[in-house]
């Protein structure tokens, strides 16, 4: 993900949320350094805590490359906030402090305690800040009801076929492995080369691993509920394939396969990033370094992914280690009796009447990984409009938003935290009529 790009000084904070940092309901605290952690005192401690999250930091961003404006102005431009953060993921930080602000300034006071995590080195893993939150809230002896991280967002004209926009509430997220293939051999001067080079040897090897994707797994993650939820949002006859996953998940699997954006949901991807080896133009290289990024299905481990890429590979020449990794998390709760994602749920349609929410996987890591020790239940999801055309500005040139989703997601968060204070869901109502 290359440098993180921190702006988190203490003092702007405290300017811009002063009635959160002279709170008395409020304890807050830096971890590592520049990472925040903040407790929300509640009135009846015997309710379960749970955990807002969020990251202060970006991915690097130059004016020089194209941007409308500069990348860290913040200028507003026919209605949208630009700058890199907008979307990952200062708009949680932001929202999540603003909501809070305004409560406290109203004379709120929660009944169910939380805590607000700011993490400032997500993008490259969070092996700093969230891993050193979690370990100190592991070591007060904290357990959480639910944990609520970026991940998904709402999508308005994304998902082919789909009648109106859809919230879709992250349940888990991919594992992930870094893997390098290396081949190593005697130089040689290339007046005089052997029938397969150190670069050849490779080069194969990685052909292989794209020419024989890992297997689709549609319909044994929580990519079929999606296709559950959303199935009577699509015309016919589509409708009558989603609402029947158990005779035409083959496929759908088999169509979503066929563009990068849905195939990323149906397996486990590859994706060769680097590519190493040579010195000079007449001389045989010694070793070829390739590095292979692979982001994978929940019904997948990260042993069985070494396994098929051992054997896929084939050739004992070819050096493969794990150079980093985990395994997919665990699949949170998303039924009637769920408190977390009902909560979120509840709160989306305050916010977003026309939306229809489902549960879906994370292609992506957050740092929401490193609690998966204080909860069961992790969600992945903030309140940001992605229409066509947005996906390409995350992480990319003309990052930006709206001022009225802006507005949305403080008003999202503010809904949220009170929407909490319940002790337990009312029962849910009869089935009956869904028949």
């Amino acid at each position: 993900a290359g440098k993180s790009h921190l702006s988190n000084p203490l003092h702007i904070g405290m300017l811009s949320f002063p009635t959160i940092f002279s709170s008395s309901l409020i304890q807050h605290e830096l971890v590592a350094n520049y990472s925040h952690l903040f407790w929300v005192q509640g009135s009846q401690p015997d309710l379960l805590p749970y955990l807002l999250l969020a990251h202060t930091d970006v991915v690097p961003a130059s004016e020089s490359d194209g941007w409308d404006a500069p990348p860290f102005s913040a200028k507003e431009i026919d209605g949208f906030i630009y700058g890199r953060g907008t979307i990952d993921d200062k708009s949680s930080v932001m929202g999540i402090l603003q909501a809070l602000e305004y409560l406290l300034l109203k004379g709120y006071a929660p009944r169910r305690g939380f805590y607000i995590s700011l993490g400032h080195d997500e993008e490259v893993m969070g092996y700093m800040g969230a891993v050193n939150i979690a370990s100190v809230l592991k070591q007060r002896g904290v357990q959480l009801l639910f944990v609520l991280d970026e991940g998904f967002a709402v999508f308005d004209g994304l998902i082919s076929g789909l009648e109106g926009p859809a919230a879709l509430i992250g349940t888990s997220e991919k594992g992930f492995a870094t893997v390098k293939l290396s081949v190593s051999m005697i130089p040689g001067h290339s007046s005089m080369p052997p029938s397969e080079t150190s670069i050849g040897i490779l080069a194969a090897a990685v052909k292989r691993l794209e020419d024989n994707p890992m297997p689709r797994l549609f319909g044994y993650g929580p990519e079929r509920g999606t296709f559950e939820h959303l199935a009577h949002k699509f015309s016919v006859p589509v409708r009558f394939i989603m609402s029947n996953l158990w005779l035409f998940s083959p496929l759908i699997g088999w169509v979503l396969e066929r563009k990068p954006d849905t195939n990323a949901f149906v397996r486990t991807t590859t994706a060769v990033t680097m590519f190493n080896a040579g010195v000079k133009e007449n001389v045989i290289a010694s070793l070829a370094e390739a590095y292979v990024n692979l982001r994978i299905h929940p019904a997948q481990s990260l042993q069985e992914v070494m396994d098929l890429i051992q054997s896929t590979v084939g050739d004992q020449r070819v050096k493969i280690e794990l150079i980093d990794g985990s395994d997919p998390l665990p699949v949170s709760s998303a039924d009637e009796k769920s408190f977390g994602f009902q909560i979120i749920k509840k709160t989306v349609l305050e916010i977003f009447s026309t939306v229809t929410v489902a549960p879906g996987i994370c292609v992506g890591n957050t740092d929401s990984r490193h609690y998966k020790d204080l909860t069961s239940d992790i969600y992945r999801f903030i309140p940001i409009w992605f229409k066509p055309g947005d996906t390409q500005r995350f992480h990319g040139i003309n990052e930006r938003i709206s001022i009225k989703n802006y507005e949305e997601i403080v008003a999202f968060y503010f809904s949220l935290i009170q929407n909490c204070d319940i002790q337990k869901l009312p029962e849910p109502h009869s089935s009956v009529h869904e028949l």
